[in-house]
Order: C-alpha cells, then sequence, then structure tokens
C-alpha cells in the first residue's frame, strides 16, 4: 500500500506563537506531501511497496537516494509532528526524566547539549534524542537520515526528533536557528516522547 500524509493531530496556528502557521502549512502540505509522494514513486513495483516504513530504511541502500531521502523525510516527519503539541513544553517526567538526569546530569544539561546537536549541524539536519541498548544518546544526522539506517551517524530508535531544516523556520526566524531552537524546547509533547522511550525500553 502506498504511504500518506499523515494528518495532523492539531491545526495549523495551534503552536502559535513559537512555530508560526504559514511555516506549518507550507512544511506539512508541500515539504512532508513531497516526501511522501517522492517515497511512493521511488518504491513503486519493488519489493519495498510491502515493507512498513522502518524496515525500509533498516534496509535501504546509501546509494539510493530517492528512497534515502524520501523516505528519510517522510518517517521523519511524521515523529515531528506528533513530538509538538499546543500542550507542550515543560520538562519530562517519572523514568525519562530519572533517566535524562543520570545521563546528562540535569534536564538543563540534556537541553544545553540538544540544542548544540541542533546547532551544530551544518545545513540541514536532524538533532535526535535515541534509545539503544539501554542507554540515551544525542547526535545529528544530514539532510532526512535518521538513527535507524545503519550508516546514520547516530544509531539507535529515535524518540525525540528536531528539524533544522531552513524549511522548519525561516519564515519566522530567518537565519536565526537558535531562536528557533529555544521556541522549539515550548511545544515539545513530553507525553508522546515518554511513549516512544517506553516503547522501546
Amino acid at each position: 500500500m502506498a504511504f500518506e500524509l499523515p494528518k495532523l493531530p492539531y491545526d495549523y496556528n495551534a503552536l502559535e506563537p513559537y512555530i508560526d502557521e504559514a511555516t506549518m502549512r507550507v512544511h506539512h502540505s508541500g515539504h512532508h506531501q513531497g516526501y511522501t509522494n517522492g517515497l511512493n514513486a521511488a518504491i513503486a513495483g519493488t519489493d519495498m511497496e510491502n515493507m512498513t516504513i522502518e524496515e525500509i530504511l533498516a534496509t535501504v541502500d546509501p546509494c539510493n537516494k530517492a528512497v534515502r531521502n524520501n523516505g528519510g523525510g517522510y518517517f521523519n516527519h511524521v515523529m515531528y509532528w506528533k513530538i509538538m503539541s499546543p500542550n507542550g513544553g515543560g520538562q519530562p517526567s517519572d523514568d525519562l526524566a530519572k533517566h535524562i538526569d543520570d545521563t546528562f546530569g540535569s534536564f538543563d544539561q540534556f537541553k544545553e547539549k540538544f540544542t548544540k546537536a541542533g546547532l551544530g549541524r551544518f545545513g540541514s539536519g536532524w538533532a535526535w534524542l535515541t534509545f539503544e541498548c539501554g542507554n540515551l544518546r544525542i547526535g545529528s544526522t544530514a539532510n532526512q537520515d535518521n538513527p535507524l539506517m545503519q550508516f546514520a551517524d547516530i544509531k539507535g530508535r529515535p524518540i525525540l526528533g528536531m528539524d533544522v531544516w531552513e524549511h522548519a523556520y525561516y519564515l519566522k526566524h530567518q537565519n536565526k536557528r537558535g531562536g528557533y531552537i529555544n521556541d522549539f524546547f515550548n511545544v515539545i509533547n513530553w507525553e508522546e516522547v515518554d511513549r516512544l522511550y517506553h516503547k522501546v525500553k
């Protein structure tokens, strides 16, 4: 079956003032729809038509740019919309909060390291919090690569992903990626991050 663009779990303007409506509209209906269409075209007539997106990404040939880029773009954005919420912000709780404190020292230190991962990614890419073999890790990937890919710069199951492509923030913040990252922390849906954490723990 063909992959479909998921409907947002909130209105385009619901993340205001942190993520503006114009950006959300173009990002979801333009960019994410483009990745969805590109992925379906790239896997048409291949064995990948019957695979899940996770299976596709885990086995994709790095030289297959059409599947690598569009498949990554599809998966990354499906996650991105879900880990943001109009009722987001704040901090994680319970097991995840303790694991973050134990791993990074405190939530503030986690926030600092995650911000550095986003700011330090040259050009387009993503910052990630992953879980693997009982460990939380922070890192980043270029373009639409993600930690499910065998050749990614950071491995593991992604539980938090932040888009740092310019199309995620340029209409509001222009070239000030740091301003976007600060705003992103105000919309993180920690309940969804916690759900993903316990799913793979």
